[in-house]
């Protein structure tokens, strides 16, 4: 488990005789507006989310890669690169990378699905006999009986793919408003992020000069220590990931599994939500193993990759690259998923990280103000 961060830091002290100077009083009443907006902010991005979605949805997608991409462009910038340049720089790479993916991921995956056949009629030929003997006992004759039927029908199956895909696909489009809406929200995204990552210091400077003169410094100190959570946490979980990534995805190869880079990303990224991705990593694996079976020392790779990729996550390489800089503990991230994705459902699960980050900050500050009042020092009588 990730240890606890306590974010909340003394406010700026300023220079003797400065006039933005605040006494106690004046900077735990700022604290308290500020908490009271954050709050207030989240719960109107939730609204605007359930009432105005098909708009709201694209911005909000477009503003997160804009800050998740910002420190990119900023150290381009530092190095003497224009913004703009760094911007359409990055946007070129990540437009190369994600055709180079699809290039890759599409001929991979054609050609395991025209290993499903084959599959399905080993499996009740060979499979099911080996798992009997291995167990000791006999499966039901049901489980036999559908693996045979499954493997006479996965040809049928897979040729009605197709057909049955593009009629879903005409049947979206016949309702041409939601297909133009859709395409519309997905086509605007990048061009909203491009946008937002190019003038993302004047749009910050902007909110910052809306602030009030007295309170502007530490009202800056308290959103600077909400970016320190969230941007520890999806850095150092990002690089975390990609070093997951690459173990899987090393592990996986020597088990001669074909999908063996796609599940490695899948299950390091997909880290960023504790043990869900190396649930679906471990899932995707053992199919992976059954569709290309050489015998039990495949299972033995598999199984061996993601007990060391565990432990040396929980032991080595979030201890060394993350630190103490992550303020979300792993059962806060897995309880705010949750909970969002209940209350929200997809974005919810989108916006559960950032939403706690800020929460956090707001709760450590809440109780950092409190600490400092006379009912908690004691030196008074509460009423």
């Amino acid at each position: 488990m990730s240890p606890v961060l306590h974010v909340v830091h003394p406010e700026p002290v300023p220079p003797p005789g400065d006039p933005s100077a605040l006494d106690e009083a004046e900077a735990r009443r700022v604290d308290f507006i500020w908490s009271g907006v954050m709050v207030g902010s989240l719960a109107l991005v939730f609204a605007l989310l359930s009432v105005f979605g098909g708009v709201a949805v694209p911005v909000l997608l477009a503003l997160t890669g804009a800050y998740a991409f910002n420190p990119l462009v900023t150290l381009l910038e530092k190095r003497g690169v224009d913004r703009t340049w760094g911007t359409s720089i990055l946007f070129f790479a990540g437009t190369l990378l994600m055709v180079g993916a699809g290039l890759y991921l599409v001929p991979v995956f054609r050609d395991e699905a025209a290993k499903l056949p084959g599959f399905f009629q080993r499996a009740s030929t060979q499979v099911v006999p080996q798992v009997e003997s291995l167990l000791g006992v006999s499966l039901p004759d049901l489980v036999s009986q559908r693996t045979a039927e499954l493997g006479e029908k996965a040809s049928e199956l897979l040729q009605s793919a197709g057909p049955t895909a593009a009629r879903l696909v005409a049947s979206f489009a016949g309702n041409t408003a939601r297909f133009a809406a859709t395409l519309l929200g997905l086509s605007v995204v990048p061009v909203l992020a491009f946008f937002f990552l190019q003038d993302y210091p004047r749009l910050m400077g902007r909110i910052q000069d809306l602030l009030p003169r007295r309170s502007v410094a530490l009202a800056t100190q308290r959103f600077r220590e909400v970016d320190e959570v969230l941007s520890a946490f999806v850095q150092g979980q990002l690089t975390v990931g990609a070093i997951l990534s690459v173990l899987y995805a090393v592990g996986l190869s020597v088990a001669r599994i074909d999908l063996a880079i796609a599940i490695g990303l899948i299950a390091g990224f997909g880290n960023m939500v504790p043990y869900l991705g190396t649930g679906i990593g471990v899932v995707l694996a053992v199919l992976g193993v059954l569709l290309s079976w050489q015998g039990p020392w495949q299972l033995a790779v598999v199984a061996a990759t993601f007990i060391i990729g565990q432990l040396a996550e929980g032991f080595v390489i979030t201890p060394r690259v993350v630190g103490e800089k992550v303020g979300l503990a792993p059962v806060a991230v897995i309880i705010a998923v949750l909970a969002f994705g209940e209350l929200f459902g997809f974005v919810g699960i989108l916006l559960a990280v950032p939403a706690s980050a800020i929460l956090k900050v707001v709760l450590s500050v809440v109780l950092q103000r409190y600490r400092r009042t006379q009912l908690y020092k004691g030196s008074v009588q509460a009423p």
